[in-house]
């Protein structure tokens, strides 16, 4: 297992759309260990495949004592509406307010290609969408509350 290096900023591969995952086998789980200790040493509770410069579906989770794998995951249901602050591993020491699903149902795979369903409330919901947002090739920043600005933070 290695700690990979987080892309940030204008870095342009953060901007494009990620392939689904076709072939489950070592080199996907070496990716998932590698994305699991980088998000550990990073003290954050997602991490997308893209932000360490692989385009491929894949999303890992850390929340609560949970740790979640989710390939190939797409949002199936949403409910209710949240009005808080973001921030990302790819964006430092920055965040801003947006609008997210009060809560989401995503349909995944798992690291053995079988489909699950997980269901996040609050910031859970908030992670889950954050982090298939990347997966599209989208930011928080692209979902800024209408006049609000990003701001820096002291973390």
């Amino acid at each position: 297992m290695a700690i990979r290096k987080i892309r940030v900023d204008e870095d342009p591969i953060l901007r494009k759309v990620s392939r689904k995952v076709e072939v489950f086998d070592d080199r996907l789980f070496q990716l998932l260990d590698d994305m699991h200790d980088t998000l550990k040493q990073k003290d954050g509770i997602g991490l997308a495949a893209v932000q360490i410069g692989v385009l491929r579906r894949v999303v890992v989770v850390e929340y609560e004592g949970n740790s979640m794998e989710l390939i190939n995951p797409e949002i199936i249901e949403r409910e209710g509406e949240q009005c808080e602050n973001e921030a990302c591993l790819s964006l430092p020491h920055r965040a801003g307010k947006t609008v997210r699903p009060k809560s989401v149902k995503v349909r995944a795979q798992n690291r053995n290609g079988n489909w699950c369903l997980y269901k996040g409330t609050d910031l859970l919901a908030r992670c889950f969408c954050h982090e298939i947002d990347h997966l599209d090739g989208k930011l928080y920043t692209d979902r800024l509350v209408p006049g609000e600005k990003v701001f820096f933070t002291e973390d």
